[in-house]
């Protein structure tokens, strides 16, 4: 999902194509505001944790676009490419690296594994199982 900083700074397309230039392939994707509700189950781990509200305020802090990606090892290549969650500790020539601007207001977020992308991609795409 490229979240609202990427979508107000004009990136989805830099961002998309470089998904695009792995192999994998782009099989939805929706721009959308955030509601209450995909919020909270998209981030409910989080729950609890001193950073909770402001990730919730910055998800509705504006429009996102949500994307499912398939191919062999999609989630691993994903992972490799969007890279650490920090800005500031993410390797030039990834997504965070190159476009991250501060932690708390990051660029994208992808799933971590299979059993998280299965989790999340409903909360964005119900006709997708």
């Amino acid at each position: 999902m490229l979240k609202p900083d990427a979508v107000r700074r004009d990136l989805i397309g830099i961002i998309l194509s470089r998904f695009e230039d792995t192999g994998l392939n782009m099989e939805a994707m929706n721009r959308l505001n955030v509601s209450s509700e995909q919020s909270s189950e998209l981030y409910k781990e989080h729950e609890g944790k001193p950073f909770y509200a402001n990730l919730i305020n910055y998800i509705h802090s504006g429009p996102v676009v949500a994307t499912v990606w398939s191919g062999p090892s999609a989630v691993s290549i994903a992972r490799k490419l969007i890279g650490a969650t920090d800005p500031a500790e993410a390797a030039p020539g990834t997504i965070r690296g190159d476009f991250g601007l501060v932690l708390d207001e990051n660029v994208i977020h992808g799933s971590d594994s299979v059993a998280s992308a299965e989790r999340e991609i409903p909360i964005f795409f119900p006709d997708i199982s």
